[in-house]
């Protein structure tokens, strides 16, 4: 499914895409460099980097390796920032099966997916505080149900969401404004066993008033308007963007 989405900016407009070498994050990078603005994507490794740099889509994006759990490297990237007008919060990772028990497991997945959200935000405050710029993170329809077979996701996302609304608070003075959005099931790679699931695939559908999963390009819309302009009033919001998921009571389903 191809989802068309144009805009555009002007060549001065800088944006940071965390997580940005792919899924949800590299469709964001990929289409705020397609309007024009200029866009820097991180990868947490050097493989996921190097793989995004030849890629086509990524053709005008800076991709470069930022793991941000590396709260030394994560303050080095900032300080080469002397301005930002957009930061997106993308940066994510989700464990199931076995590992869901381990304590060490579920301490490292919100490392990456909350406190690296924070860490982020944290740097890049005096930058987007320069520019009176925007951030927008990313949680999940997670953040307001439980994940019996992902705790570490669900607990660390339901934190994005307060976090999203602290910092809204606490960065208003600089300017900034700060939202997220709550995707729904989105057909990404850190999802790829759920999709090849065809019954679990099937349920998901069924669940959703849309009848489809997500796909990375439906984010694009709803983070460029949190970022924009169009969105000067708004501060504080979580965005969900599940096709109706959370809207839908269980016995409504099918």
């Amino acid at each position: 499914m191809t989802i068309a989405f144009e805009h555009s900016f002007s060549s001065d407009t800088r944006v940071l895409v965390t997580g940005g070498t792919s899924g949800i994050g590299r469709a964001i990078a990929a289409a705020y460099a397609a309007g024009g603005a200029r866009v820097t994507a991180t990868g947490a490794t050097r493989h996921e980097v190097e793989r995004a740099n030849g890629a086509a889509d990524l053709a005008q994006v800076d991709c470069v390796v930022l793991d941000v759990r590396d709260a030394q490297a994560v303050q080095r990237f900032a300080a080469r920032l002397q301005d930002l007008d957009v930061l997106v919060n993308c940066a994510g990772v989700i464990r199931r099966g076995a590992e869901l028990t381990d304590p060490a497991v579920f301490a490292d997945v919100v490392d990456i997916n909350l406190n690296g959200t924070m860490r982020m935000c944290s740097a890049l405050r005096p930058a987007l505080a320069a520019r009176r710029g925007a951030i927008v993170n990313t949680t999940s329809i997670l953040s307001v149900f439980g994940g019996a077979q992902v705790p570490g996701y669900s607990a660390s996302k339901g934190g994005v969401a307060q976090l999203t609304k602290s910092l809204a608070i606490a960065y208003a003075a600089d300017g900034i404004r700060v939202n997220a959005i709550a995707p729904g099931f989105v057909q990404t790679p850190m999802v790829q066993d759920m999709t090849d699931n065809a019954e679990r695939s099937r349920a998901i559908e069924a669940r959703t008033p849309l009848k489809r999963w997500g796909q990375p390009e439906d984010m694009i819309g709803p983070v460029m308007f949190l970022a924009s302009p169009a969105a000067a009033f708004v501060t504080g919001a979580v965005l969900p963007v599940d096709g109706g998921y959370l809207v839908m009571s269980s016995d409504a389903a099918g």
